[in-house]
């Protein structure tokens, strides 16, 4: 692929003028925000997660944010949420097959953050 070129099959309907007949930008919309791949990593990697997992494990992540994250994700069908208990009810977040569809697109990333990116310390964990 030459520079400006795109790969064969991929046409006009990408860059049309305008972003709602793009996929990219529709997919964007969906999974583009801060924090959403990382959920979606974590579901792909390790499995049904509760609330509090993500917490955990997102560190930095507010609960308003994480639970606006989830609902955006259920609402267009990529995880769903399973209710493990009903007294208090407990539930847990799971892919679904659109959302495992994801695990190409999470590779990528992973490929190329190894490749382009380095990981850095916090100075204060380096001393």
């Amino acid at each position: 692929m030459t520079a400006g070129s795109l790969p064969q099959g991929i046409g006009a309907e990408m860059y049309s003028g305008s972003l709602k007949y793009c996929p990219v930008a529709r997919t964007l919309d969906i999974i583009g925000e801060r924090w959403t791949m990382l959920i979606l990593r974590d579901l792909m990697l390790i499995g049904p997660r509760k609330f509090q997992d993500f917490e955990r494990a997102l560190s930095g992540i507010s609960p308003n944010t994480l639970s606006a994250r989830l609902k955006t994700l259920e609402e267009h069908g990529i995880i769903e949420r399973r209710f493990y208990e009903e007294h208090p009810p407990r539930a847990e977040y799971l892919l679904t097959a659109k959302g495992r569809d994801l695990g190409p697109v999470l590779k990528a990333l992973l490929t190329w953050g190894e490749k382009h990116t380095s990981a850095k310390l916090p100075a204060r964990a380096r001393s």
